[in-house]
């Protein structure tokens, strides 16, 4: 479904204020931050359309407007089509600088390499290599963080998730770009809360693996698939 580009817009800074906050976003607090050029009344218009129309959800009769799904895909459409740009963390880069140091260490290499992408996304961050049949994850610091997991459900249903990734990755069909799964759409069970970035990639001495990161479907897309095509790129050339 096409939606026009005022509400591509409206929609767009709905998506990037509740990952910011874990809030629902108001129609007020929108028209107070961002010059739309539009009249307050017509804002609250087009969220009642997306609404309407399934990209956005209001969790109670009061309150503001979340991303559903829908709402989710076609952020995340929209940011791979306009070619996302590259990783910039100058911390990121200085850290993966003394990663390199063990680079004939593969294990340790890939330890240290999944401990800086979970620390650089604020997910949890997950590195496969298929001929050492090795998965290592790193970053539980950082996803307990969220504000979603205050929740023991889901939590619980998080580290099922986890477990059900861990069992199925050696027979699981990575593609060679790189993947964004939005809450059903992922091939894991109990994920329907949570979101899935992966992507096969060569680690050095051209050792065939995989990255991803898990996290809430509220994750900072823009940054995490720019994250994970630059490392990418960073391990091509070993």
């Amino acid at each position: 479904m096409t939606i026009t580009e005022r509400q591509n817009l409206i929609l767009d800074k709905i998506i990037e204020e509740y990952i910011a906050s874990a809030q629902p976003v108001s129609s007020q607090g929108l028209e107070k931050k961002y010059n739309f050029g539009i009249s307050p009344a017509t804002v609250r218009i087009e969220m009642q359309k997306l609404t309407e129309t399934g990209f956005l959800y209001q969790p109670h009769t009061s309150a503001g407007r979340i991303p559903t799904d829908k709402g989710y895909r076609f952020f995340v459409d929209n940011i791979i089509e306009s070619n996302f740009r590259d990783f910039d963390d100058k911390k990121f880069f200085e850290e993966f600088e003394q990663i390199e140091k063990v680079i004939d260490d593969s294990l340790k290499f890939t330890q240290l390499l999944t401990k800086n992408l979970a620390s650089a996304s604020s997910s949890l961050a997950l590195s496969y290599l298929f001929d050492k049949d090795f998965l290592w994850k790193e970053g539980w610091e950082e996803i307990l963080g969220e504000p979603e997991f205050k929740e023991t459900e889901y939590i619980s249903n998080f580290t099922k998730l986890l477990k059900s990734f861990e069992e199925n990755i050696r027979g699981f069909e990575v593609p060679s770009k790189i993947q964004i799964y939005i809450g059903k759409e992922n091939p894991f069970p109990k994920a329907r809360d949570f979101s899935t970035i992966i992507s096969r990639c060569y680690f050095p001495k051209k050792q065939e693996g995989i990255l991803a990161i898990l996290g809430p479907k509220r994750m900072a897309y823009q940054k995490n698939i720019s994250l994970i095509d630059s490392l990418i790129k960073l391990l091509e050339k070993y």
